[in-house]
This record gives C-alpha cells, structure tokens and sequence, in this order.
C-alpha cells in the first residue's frame, strides 16, 4: 500500500502506452472543490485534464467549476477533450456547477451523483482533495471489493499528498483488515502516465460478493 518504489512527481508528460488510450474511453475522476495551499496540486489537475484529453479519454466528475475541479475541467476542455459533469440539483442552485462542459447531467442527490458517475466511467481516480474525495474513493473501492464492479481504482499521489493515508492503509492491511485482494483494486502512482496504465492493465482479482464475516 506504499507509493511505489522509485515514484517520480507528477511532471508534464509524453504519450501513455498504447494500452491505456485502447482500454479506457472514459475515466471518472475525483478531487477537490479547493485549490488548497500547494498551488502544485491545481497544476497536476492542469496536466492530467490535458493528458486525458490529448489521448481521446473523456472525465466524468462532480461538475463543479471551482478548485480541483474547475483546473481540471477547464484544462482538458481548453484541449479539446470531452468533459461529462454529474451535479445534484443543491449544488446548481448555488452556481457552483461549471457553465461551459461538454455535457451537464443535474441529478436529485449525491447517492445518485456517484452512482451515475461509476456508470459512465471505465475507472476511477482520486487527485488530492478533502473528505469528499475521500468518500467517493473509498466507496468505490468498497464496491470492487463486494464484487459490484469490475473496475480498477487509482490513486495519484501528486507530490506525496497521499503519503501518511498510504501508511494508514499498510497498516490497516497488516492489522488484517484490508485483504489484500482489495488492496489489488488501488493503483497507487505519482506517475500519471503509468497510473493511467497501471488501470488499463493490472489483473483485478476475482472477488466473491459474500464477505467472509471474519475478513470483512
């Protein structure tokens, strides 16, 4: 569950595989509605919108126009990507959703917000963020582990930003309590490049959808 050895930060970057633009069409992407403290973190944003977009794989997100989310969106739309925003109707009323995305779905609520994003996406990535992020993290995770999806789960750890949460869950998993067929389910990189490879091609290991109730 550490960062992989040698993990370079995230940088501009080259061409991904041919794996990755032949596997995923599409990527649902979490992160922050904050820019945060580290203006390197609404940079990466910047560059992993305009990777996805440069290599023809849509994002679907959460819709907003602000933080994260805004310099991501507003990146890969400015290279002529495609940019599918998911918003429930509390978050339109405040004006918080983007105005300029290739397409807007206003749902009634956040259960049906993630629900429509895991539907509309090949995979799933979290860039740093709050306990929102967090959330829309673990819950998917949490359903390829139940068996729900056959999905990979990516984590790109944008200057170390995930590092004391890494510890946490090689913690959690020595304590016994994240298996590690689920610890499969993350791809963990500060590479953007071989994160977007590693979803396109690691093994997803075979899950049963009934939890052993001394393993769950």
């Amino acid at each position: 569950m550490a960062p992989p050895a040698g993990a370079r930060e995230g940088r501009r970057l080259s061409a991904p595989p041919a794996t990755v633009a032949r596997s995923l069409s599409s990527l649902a992407v979490f992160c922050g509605s904050s820019s945060g403290n580290d203006p390197r973190h609404a940079e990466g944003a910047r560059d992993f919108g305009r990777l996805l977009a440069e290599h023809g794989i849509a994002i679907v997100y959460g819709g907003g126009r602000v933080g994260l989310m805004g310099a991501l969106a507003d990146a890969a739309l400015a290279a002529g990507g495609r940019v599918v925003g998911v918003i429930p109707e509390a978050l339109v009323a405040r004006e918080l959703a983007h105005p300029g995305l290739s397409e807007l779905r206003v749902v009634a609520s956040m259960h049906e917000r993630k629900a429509t994003m895991a539907e509309l996406a090949d995979a799933f990535v979290a860039l740093p963020g709050g306990i929102g992020t967090l959330e829309e993290l673990f819950e998917v995770w949490t359903w390829g582990q139940l068996g729900l999806h056959r999905k990979a789960c990516g984590l790109l750890d944008l200057h170390g930003y995930y590092t004391s949460l890494l510890r946490f869950l090689a913690e959690a998993h020595a304590a016994g309590f994240v298996p590690a067929e689920a610890a499969q389910l993350l791809v963990v990189d500060r590479d953007p490049v071989r994160l977007l490879d590693g979803l396109a091609t690691r093994p997803l290991p075979r899950v049963d959808r009934h939890l052993d109730r001394g393993k769950s």
